[in-house]
């Protein structure tokens, strides 16, 4: 190979050992070669000689660049079509002719890179395809294209021994012979023929590294192995496609132009130092077209979609829909029209900023409410233009003015918008039967900077209160009064007042009884005056903690009547008029029991203190010239029954009496009934006591004292 070009780093002729002696070799006779990228290609400079030969002539022959910014004269002559400053770090060369057909790479290296010696070129150390020394293997680098058709086999590629010898054989090992995926490559053993059995996919693998070596008749290895390298040139077989959607973007209305809004990247599967893979990208259709068809623009190299229209058209309110749709084409072979094309649709939401105030329908509104009523009165009624699912939207309302005594709420509906006008403390018509309110109304999120709030954002409401019969009222209410309990019936608890509000008005008013749980009280019904028809008991259970409640009435004379009720609450003062009462008034003992002390007694009242306790506690006097029992006090409220000796199976009946400390004190005068009971094994049988009770022992013990008296 010749080399003409200054930028070649091989200036000499560089002749190949022992080329007499190899046979012709269809192809390029040189598949690698080296040049030095200048600060840019001079259109029509040549730079290097490619010798191609199908060892038949080459008719027809044709050269076909990787990079069409180079083209290769039917001599192979290399250049530029035009001044190019990067052109990539490899090119490569398709020759076909009617016999045969072959790749060149040409692998363009920087200045201060390492170059390959010229006594490595000899021993293939670069792989640029020179035969090594005599009895060397020279494999040169095969380059096959990607999805070749069919017939195959095809031979790609030939490995030439300098030296024969007889019965010789090549053998052809590695990844894609004999390593999965088995069986892509074969060679011929006689002729060193390459072949491929079947298309290639540089997607799925695109580099081979085979080893071939020379074996005797034996099977000794007797020359390599070497290295087979097959590299799979792309093919332009894999369209750009859009991997990352759905793809949306927002973009806000009044931005400037030339605000990015979203970016749209694809991806090409094919090799990426190619042009098969640089992408370009375009838009190709807009929905809807106004109100410009073209209100955005593509970056064809990073896919950037930035606003190409004026803040002006770009406003969300006079659009026809917020929403853009546009169908975005990414064109491989750097958007060439030979170039494989995807197609992916972008979304795009103009969003809403707060431009637009709020306004009220009208000027005023009119409202009616009856006084005494609480509630929603009127709903009033705004204008927003923008988005309603945003805080420029939604509304947000004060009364600022005619509220004084904070009668009157407002709140926004979150459906309607509408500012709900209520009342939250009723009206009084008598007080005043007209209100006037000012009310304003804002957004929740703030104007932009340019924007304000202006005279339709504050609106007048006229408030009529309309006057109804109001009830009479009680002063006070609740009433309280203190009695004793049981003073006379007839007695005058309480003289009540009720007035009637409606000022306006001349009405009178009557009272009647509405709840008397007792039946205790009667009202007058035209002065009001309380007074008592039974005893008053503090001890009644109708009492609860001192205090009786009753309920009146009080009516007007209105059509229809209008009635209040008022509450009077009586605190009874305690009287001595209860007898104290004794408990248990029951008790059981064995006949033989040693402990006497029968039953601890307790007393209450129902009284208050000081008509309870302390109580006092006493036997009656005890018959016979012995005492059968005593009573000892415990303490305040309690006192205990002691027997003085064992007693017989009997029903004893002990007379008590109980004294409260009241003023005059009460005495309460009783019995308790001791039952004497046979115990044995632990058991109390109670059942066979004699029937005479205490007295009846008494007169016996009395008549047998007597009788011994008389018989000394």
């Amino acid at each position: 190979v010749e080399v003409k070009s200054p930028f070649c780093l091989f200036p000499q002729v560089l002749l190949l050992a022992f080329a007499e002696d190899l046979e012709c070799i269809p192809g390029f006779q040189q598949k690698v070669f080296y040049i030095e990228q200048p600060s840019e290609f001079t259109e029509d400079q040549p730079l290097l000689n490619l010798v191609f030969d199908d060892c038949q002539g080459n008719s027809k022959l044709n050269f076909e660049v990787s990079n069409p910014d180079f083209k290769v004269e039917r001599d192979g002559s290399l250049f530029a079509l035009k001044n190019v400053s990067d052109a990539g770090r490899a090119l490569f060369v398709h020759a076909r002719t009617e016999h045969a057909e072959d790749m060149a790479e040409i692998l363009i290296v920087g200045v201060n890179e390492k170059r390959p010696a010229l006594k490595e070129i000899f021993k293939l150390e670069s792989n640029l395809g020179i035969p090594r020394q005599k009895r060397a293997i020279l494999a040169t680098p095969i380059l096959i294209p990607e999805n070749q058709r069919p017939p195959f086999p095809r031979s790609v590629g030939k490995v030439i021994r300098s030296e024969r010898t007889e019965g010789a054989k090549f053998r052809l090992s590695g990844k894609g012979v004999d390593q999965d995926p088995k069986g892509i490559f074969r060679i011929n053993e006689v002729s060193g023929d390459v072949s491929v059995t079947r298309a290639l996919d540089r997607e799925a693998i695109a580099n081979y590294e085979l080893e071939v070596e020379v074996t005797d008749l034996t099977g000794k290895v007797i020359d390599g192995p070497d290295r087979l390298d097959i590299a799979v040139i792309d093919q332009n077989d894999n369209r750009p496609m859009f991997k990352e959607g759905p793809y949306v973007g927002h973009v806000m209305e009044g931005s400037p132009t030339g605000t990015t809004v979203m970016r749209m990247t694809a991806f090409d599967a094919d090799d990426a130092s190619t042009d098969n893979a640089l992408l370009r990208y375009n838009i190709l259709k807009q929905t809807p077209t106004k109100p410009s068809p073209n209100m955005f623009y593509i970056d064809p190299e990073k896919g950037d979609i930035v606003t190409v229209v004026s803040p002006v058209l770009l406003d969300r309110e006079t659009m026809e829909t917020p929403k853009y749709e546009l169908v975005v084409e990414a064109k491989d072979m750097g958007g060439l029209d030979v170039g494989l094309t995807g197609t992916a649709t972008a979304t795009i939401l103009i969003d809403d900023k707060n431009d637009h105030p709020p306004e009220f329908t009208k000027k005023e509104f009119q409202a009616t409410v009856k006084e005494g009523v609480t509630g929603v009165i009127v709903n009033l009624t705004v204008g927003d233009r923008d988005d309603p699912a945003t805080g420029a939207w939604r509304a947000v309302y004060t009364i600022i003015n005619g509220n004084p005594g904070q009668s009157f709420e407002i709140h926004t509906n979150p459906q309607t918008n509408e500012g709900m006008l209520s009342v939250v403390k009723p009206l009084d018509y008598e007080i005043s039967a007209f209100h006037t309110l000012l009310i304003k109304v804002e957004n929740e999120d703030p104007l932009i900077p340019d924007i304000a709030y202006g005279p339709s954002s504050t609106a007048t409401v006229q408030i009529t209160v309309e006057d109804v019969n109001e009830g009479p009222v009680f002063h006070p209410n609740p009433m309280t009064v203190t009695k004793r309990e049981n003073i006379p019936v007839g007695s005058v608890v309480l003289t009540v007042n009720a007035t009637d509000p409606d000022t306006l008005q001349h009405q009178t008013i009557r009272y009647s009884v509405f709840k008397d749980p007792a039946g205790w009280l009667e009202i007058n019904p035209t002065n009001g005056t309380i007074g008592t028809t039974a005893v008053l008991d503090r001890e009644s259970p109708y009492v609860h903690n001192n205090i009786y409640t009753a309920q009146f009435l009080a009516i007007d004379s209105g059509n229809p009547p209008a009635t209040g009720t008022g509450t009077l609450h009586i605190t009874l003062e305690d009287v001595n008029d209860n007898i104290p009462s004794l408990y248990p008034t029951l008790a059981k003992v064995c006949d033989d029991a040693k402990d006497l002390r029968v039953v601890v007694l307790g007393a209450s009242d129902k009284d208050l203190h000081p008509n309870t306790d302390p109580f006092k506690f006493e036997l009656s006097k005890q018959s016979g010239p012995d005492k059968l029992w005593r009573i000892n006090k415990l303490n305040n409220t309690h006192a205990q029954v002691i027997l003085l000796q064992n007693l017989q199976k009997a029903n004893y009946n002990i007379p008590i009496s109980v004294t409260d400390s009241g003023k005059p004190p009460l005495t309460n005068n009783t019995e308790l009934k001791l039952q004497v009971c046979s115990c044995k094994k632990s058991k109390m049988d109670c059942s066979a006591t004699d029937a005479l009770h205490i007295s009846m022992t008494l007169i016996l013990l009395s008549l047998g004292s007597l009788f011994c008296k008389s018989f000394p």
